[in-house]
């Protein structure tokens, strides 16, 4: 109807004037934004000229400025003085923390390491003299001596005696040349990897150990011929072996895997847990003190094994029980054997024609498994008892008896 088109034509208008509002109010609001930007780059043009304005004002006045500093005698002993102060300062701060670190534990620590570096470099070099004596003033010597036309020693036993110890003279002087290497760049000192080369080699100490009673026995036993012993202590009186004698340079390298274990131990006492060495350190010791153990029990059992040996070959009719290599030697020594009467009115007779009716005096061999009794002839031969010669201790009782009063 003509009315609904009116109420819609009045809406439509009221919308149209709400929006010519809304357009007329953005135009302004435009036209602010834009004076304001205009006012803005006014501005940002000012400021750049006065920028300019300062940075020519600076420039110009800079060259005077540092002619008449220059130039002023005042400004350079200010200088100066302050230029001194400024080091004294810096010598006297680096002063306190040098004798602060002398006088602390780390200090201490590093100094007592140093001082058994050096003294094991000291106890090398004399250990490679030593070697350097055996070998040159002994072994060569005699080794010569053995090809002559009448020689006084075999070549096998020269080979007995000495074994591998000009082995052992190289491989230390090559471990020695390494350690004076090693002190040329001092304060830098890295010792683990020169323990890393010596290793795998000290196996050869292993032959010598398990040799040294044996070339000692060899020894005694060329000694006994009045040719060798008078060449040997020709050799002995050479100033170099400083009066001693030759079985006390087969000894040396019997100390020298544990000094080295030793002056590790050491080491590692003054070696802080966050050093780079010290965990090669450790794996060096442990290697050496295995080593050692393994040395000590082939010693142990090598000179049981002569022990046991050496009593059976002074038992007339042998002895097949000594054999057993597991039959380890205790003791030693006489026991005077009573026969069942009064003890009282026995004496002590002499040996020789024993019976029941005598005391008699027995050489008796105490052993982990068997104890032995032996007779004693005029001879200084042994012989073991028919009966009751050899004891069976593996299943005895030990009974204690205690003293009354």
């Amino acid at each position: 109807s003509y009315s609904d088109i009116l109420i819609e034509r009045e809406v439509l208008m009221q919308k149209y004037i709400h929006l010519v509002q809304i357009v007329e109010t953005e135009k302004i609001a435009a036209n602010q934004l834009r004076h304001q930007l205009e006012d803005q780059d006014t501005e940002i043009e000012r400021l750049k000229s006065e920028i300019i304005a300062l940075n020519k004002t600076k420039e110009r006045m800079r060259p005077y400025q540092g002619n008449q500093e220059d130039d002023d005698p005042d400004i350079k002993k200010i200088k100066k003085v302050q230029s001194f102060m400024r080091g004294w300062l810096c010598r006297r701060k680096w002063k306190t923390i040098v004798q602060d670190y002398i006088c602390s534990p780390h200090a201490e620590s590093m100094r007592k390491r140093n001082q058994i570096v050096f003294n094991m470099v000291e106890a090398e070099s004399e250990y490679v003299h030593q070697l350097y004596v055996l070998v040159n003033c002994f072994l060569r010597p005699l080794r010569m001596a053995a090809s002559s036309k009448k020689p006084p020693i075999s070549h096998d036993d020269v080979s007995s005696i000495f074994l591998n110890s000009e082995t052992i003279m190289f491989l230390h002087e090559i471990f020695h040349q390494g350690l004076k290497a090693r002190i040329a760049n001092w304060p830098t000192l890295i010792l683990a990897d020169l323990f890393d080369i010596l290793l795998p080699m000290l196996n050869i100490y292993q032959e010598f150990v398990r040799n040294h009673q044996y070339s000692l026995q060899v020894l005694a036993n060329c000694k006994q011929n009045r040719d060798f012993d008078k060449l040997l202590k020709q050799y002995e009186a050479n100033p170099a072996c400083e009066g001693r004698m030759l079985e006390t340079f087969l000894t040396y390298p019997m100390f020298q895997i544990p000094r080295y274990i030793i002056t590790l131990h050491e080491l590692l006492a003054h070696t802080p847990h966050e050093h780079i060495e010290r965990k090669s350190l450790e794996f060096a010791k442990s290697k050496l003190e295995e080593l050692s153990r393994v040395m000590h029990d082939e010693v142990s059992d090598t000179e049981n094994i002569r022990k046991n040996l050496a009593i059976e070959r002074m038992i007339v009719e042998g002895c097949d029980i000594l054999l057993d290599t597991s039959q380890t030697f205790i003791r030693q020594g006489s026991l005077i054997q009573v026969p069942s009467v009064e003890r009282g009115k026995l004496s002590k007779v002499r040996l020789g024609s024993l019976s029941l009716k005598k005391e008699g005096e027995r050489q008796c061999f105490l052993f982990t498994k068997h104890f032995l009794i032996c007779t004693r002839s005029s001879g200084g031969k042994l012989h073991l008892l028919k009966t009751g010669g050899v004891l069976s201790l593996m299943e005895c009782t030990l009974i204690e008896e205690t003293e009354t009063g």
